[in-house]
């Protein structure tokens, strides 16, 4: 039995990418995020960091809701209550 080839053909950006780099780069200008810590402060210590077993996951901040890099950091960084 042989397999299907399916040619799709080589990746353009399409309209809505460019939209979307459009807003998500003023989310990312609005919330101050960047891809690198402020010192200790890091997303993957953030109590609004989703899965901090992972190195890429959802920030779950009301202001932000975007999937971000456990070395990022951003201005609504929260500390983790000891509870």
């Amino acid at each position: 039995m042989t397999e299907a080839v399916y040619d799709v053909g080589a990746p353009e950006p399409k309209p809505i990418d460019e939209e979307l780099s459009v807003k998500l780069g003023h989310l990312a200008e609005d919330a101050i995020l960047r891809g690198k810590p402020n010192g200790a402060e890091r997303c993957d210590n953030c109590l609004y960091y989703l899965d901090t077993d992972k190195d890429i996951t959802y920030c779950w901040h009301p202001k932000l809701r975007v999937l971000v890099g456990g070395d990022w950091w951003c201005q609504w960084w929260e500390e983790i209550p000891e509870d």
